[in-house]
């Protein structure tokens, strides 16, 4: 006869056992790494380390990290500073020249130690297919503890929105923490469109369609958050993007305490001395993207507001043929790569290969060169946290027709009248509509929206981001 309670006495000493054998080696290890501290030659020196795997990529969250590193050295005398890095095939050298050539910037090479990770496939999405966000945190914990054993910093400043590290360098590390946070891992605008069983990048066509898959992932993404929710709270100091990145991680983390909306760098002011090279004689009227390949960006939305302006312009056929869309972007790996492709198969597909042009990778004095060239600038990203390259557009003294929603809507671009300067749109017919009425506007009613445009962006400039930044991290740092 089988005996119940002998089964039950079982299972309790062997989790009992696991359970003091997990906190015996995680306690062992909190030893190991303070010993690892203690033997360093001038314990004076502050070891500060900045948590950012892809540093070597182009997009607007580099911006935030360089920036922060060049604000934090120009300020900081006794310090020493790293970066974790799993571009493993980039060297030093090669990693702060891109840059320096992409961001503009001028950084203390010889003040700048990068520790290479060599772990980092375990955040890469495609290893997730299913529970992606689950996977990738977890397996940032993993990333975490292998950066944790190659350097143990003072101060722990991760810039890429990776949350699930925080308590491992809180509890493990002793460190301080601070966070840049672009974008909410996960947020209720997610949850409340998982359950509207609407279809997106994030929400697949068979659990939008399935309302059992959709409960299953209504309740993963409610405990996810939970869980989310824990570990922010592991920081001692928060920094957002974007109002609408304050409330959700307010909402989420609740630490409306220790929240400072710090908004991006934006090289406004050598953008706002651009002068413009269009005219009215031009072949081509260049509407710009800038932005990484990302799906989160939705570049296909452009091309389809591109397929619907031609519905539009129907009667003006000779309008159309001048009309050239011009994306800019930078391209982190293959899979990255092969979305570019796709994107120009779609082009092809909605017979726009001879009015799209895609660049990838282009040198920052080319990216000046399209924004002297372009007289609209298009981003359609749902939810966009902040919009880096919404803000450089309209410093370039392009007009912007950006979502309507996040941080263009609540931040950036104004659409009353009297003071507008850019437009909203929302779906495809909507950024056409949009582009339109900008085609057919007077030049005068034109270069009012240019001039407000530009004159408002002075609040997102790289000098008002390293102030707001050294004063929401000065609690850790002094």
């Amino acid at each position: 006869m089988f005996c119940w309670s002998c089964f039950v006495y079982v299972l309790f000493f062997l989790g009992s056992f696991l359970a003091i054998g997990l906190l015996t080696v995680c306690v062992l290890l909190r030893q190991i790494i303070k010993f690892q501290r203690r033997k360093r030659t001038d314990p004076t020196v502050k070891h500060v380390a900045f948590f950012h795997p892809y540093c070597n990529a182009g997009g607007g969250g580099e911006r935030v990290l360089w920036c922060a590193i060049r604000a934090l050295l120009a300020r900081y005398e006794n310090i020493k500073l790293f970066v974790y890095t799993g571009d493993l095939e980039a060297k030093p050298e090669d990693i702060l020249a891109k840059a320096e050539r992409s961001f503009n910037l001028a950084l203390e090479a010889d003040r700048i130690t990068f520790v290479y990770l060599s772990k980092r496939c375990w955040v890469e999405a495609s290893r997730y297919p299913h529970f992606t966000l689950l996977g990738q945190s977890l397996g940032s914990i993993v990333l975490a503890f292998e950066a944790l054993l190659k350097l143990q910093p003072d101060v722990f400043i991760d810039t890429m929105g990776y949350a699930f590290t925080y308590p491992v360098f809180s509890y493990f590390g002793g460190c301080k923490i601070g966070c840049y946070t672009h974008y909410p891992t996960i947020s209720t605008d997610m949850l409340r469109r998982v359950q509207s069983q609407s279809q997106s990048y994030n929400n697949r066509g068979y659990v939008a369609k399935n309302p059992f898959a959709t409960w299953l992932k209504i309740v993963y993404y409610r405990l996810f958050s939970r869980i989310y929710g824990w570990v922010g709270r592991c920081a001692d100091t928060v920094m957002v993007n974007s109002s609408w990145t304050e409330n959700h991680i307010i909402s989420l983390w609740d630490v409306p305490y220790k929240t400072h909306r710090v908004y991006p760098p934006c090289e406004v002011s050598q953008l706002k001395r651009l002068e413009s090279l269009t005219d009215e004689r031009d072949e081509h009227i260049i509407i710009l993207s800038v932005g990484q390949y990302r799906p989160e960006k939705d570049h296909p939305l452009q091309l389809q507001a591109m397929y619907e302006l031609r519905t539009l312009l129907n009667n003006d056929e000779a309008l159309w043929n001048r009309l050239k869309l011009l994306i800019v972007g930078s391209c982190r790996d293959e899979e990255d790569r092969v979305r570019v492709k796709n994107m120009q198969d779609l082009a092809k597909h909605l017979s726009l290969e001879n009015s799209v042009e895609f660049r990838v990778n282009v040198p920052y004095r080319e990216l000046l060169e399209c924004y002297q060239r372009a007289t609209i600038g298009l981003h359609c990203m749902w939810n966009e946290h902040f919009g880096i390259s919404v803000v450089d557009c309209m410093a370039a003294g392009l007009i912007m027709v950006a979502n309507r929603s996040g941080g263009p809507l609540m931040d950036i671009i104004e659409t009353s009248e009297g003071s507008q300067n850019g437009y909203l749109a929302f779906d495809a017919y909507d950024y056409a509509r949009c582009i339109a009425n900008i085609l057919y506007n007077t030049p005068e009613y034109n270069a009012r929206i240019r001039e407000a445009a530009r004159a408002s962006v002075d609040r997102f400039s790289e000098k008002e981001f390293e102030n707001g930044f050294l004063r929401a991290i000065s609690p850790i740092m002094d």
